[in-house]
């Protein structure tokens, strides 16, 4: 059976993390959110109730039970969230402790998308706080005094690692907001000279070069992902700036936060051509939902129609996808492994079991 290497995000908030206590002061993590998940509206699926139970994701115990029912179902590799806040990493111990022990000893991989959007008061569900996407309290945004030794520190902690994900021997970094980073680095002059030094400090430690992949980024969702460009210079920023590849983190991205599944999904395959063009290669991409009431008690919309054989879909429209472009490496994204507060993992819960996994299984297994 041809090999695809089936890629899903993993979203370290399932652990302790003592920089968010603030945000979910039960000391273990988003699970807060998670448990006080009730109906919006009528026919709203709330609460979702993992079946595995609320775990502590930075366990190696717990990190290799997901690792080997990711085995079973097709799943080979981990996209890990990976945040740099006021010059240190954030959300980490769920890498370092629990996943990369985890992995020891089988063929499964990861690597990191640098998630460097800004932190506002999305998270924060224990205050009175009306949610305002222009409260920052932590900005994502790195000048190249903090780039350099954040990469460093990447290359000399990650990219040498077996786990370590590559294509044609060069570790793949993804990185989520573009805008973002050209804002924090000064522009775009200065951005494609970081990513010149990045793949020189690359060959410096002796690895064959490096795979810089953006999260494609070239409709309505510009503002969720940080900085906004201006209207219509997407497509040439994203080219001007050299990237090696691209996937997507999220079809909300493209299409929204509301809507029927379905019609949600397609709209977002309808721009895998033109980011296959900016963006050099283009990895597709299949989300399972989208529901951020975990996090905004007054949102009232959400994607609805969401179903284990619907995605189902999305993932044979992926693979044809691959299919048809034989010369790229044969990677798919999947939104997500954990993403429950945004309700979207695979991850069985007390509504469907394994039926997401099950179908990742179907199509890829």
């Amino acid at each position: 059976m041809k090999q695809y290497d089936v890629a899903a995000y993993i979203w370290p908030s399932y652990h302790y993390e003592p920089r968010m206590e603030h945000f979910w002061p039960e000391k273990d993590g988003e699970w807060y959110t998670v448990r006080r998940g009730t109906p919006r509206f009528p026919g709203h699926d709330m609460p979702r109730i993992p079946l595995l139970g609320y775990q502590d994701e930075a366990d190696p115990a717990v990190m290799r039970e997901h690792v080997e029912l990711a085995r079973e179902h097709g799943i080979n590799v981990f996209i890990m969230d990976w945040y740099w806040y006021e010059n240190s990493p954030c959300f980490e111990r769920q890498l370092n402790e629990g996943l990369i022990p985890a992995l020891e000893g089988t063929d499964s991989k990861f690597y990191l998308m640098w998630a460097n959007h800004d932190v506002n008061n999305l998270w924060d569900m224990h205050t009175d706080t009306t949610y305002n996407e222009e409260s920052v309290q932590m900005t994502g945004r790195v000048d190249r005094s903090v780039l350099e030794p954040m990469f460093d520190r990447i290359i000399k902690k990650y990219f040498n690692l077996e786990s370590y994900y590559r294509i044609n021997d060069k570790p793949v970094f993804s990185i989520f907001s573009y805008p973002n980073l050209i804002e924090g680095l000064g522009g775009i002059e200065e951005t494609k000279e970081a990513f010149s030094w990045m793949r020189r400090r690359c060959l410096e430690k002796d690895l064959p070069g490096l795979d810089i992949q953006a999260i494609a980024l070239l409709g309505s969702g510009g503002s969720e992902a940080g900085a906004d460009l201006e209207s219509g210079t997407e497509h040439q920023t994203a080219k001007a700036l050299g990237f090696d590849s691209a996937t997507s983190y999220q079809h909300a991205m493209d299409s929204g936060a509301e809507g029927d599944y379905v019609t949600w999904a397609n709209k977002s395959f309808t721009y895998w051509d033109d980011y296959a063009k900016t963006f050099n290669i283009y990895y597709p991409h299949a989300s399972i939902g989208w529901d951020n009431t975990h996090r905004n008690p007054s949102m009232k919309t959400i994607v609805h129609g969401s179903t284990p054989d619907a995605f189902e879909a999305c993932l044979w429209r992926a693979r044809c996808y691959l299919d048809t472009h034989p010369d790229q490496a044969q990677l798919v994204t999947i939104n997500s492994w954990n993403e429950w507060t945004e309700g979207s993992y695979l991850l069985p819960d007390m509504r469907w079991g394994y039926r997401y996994l099950q179908a990742v299984r179907n199509v890829f297994g």
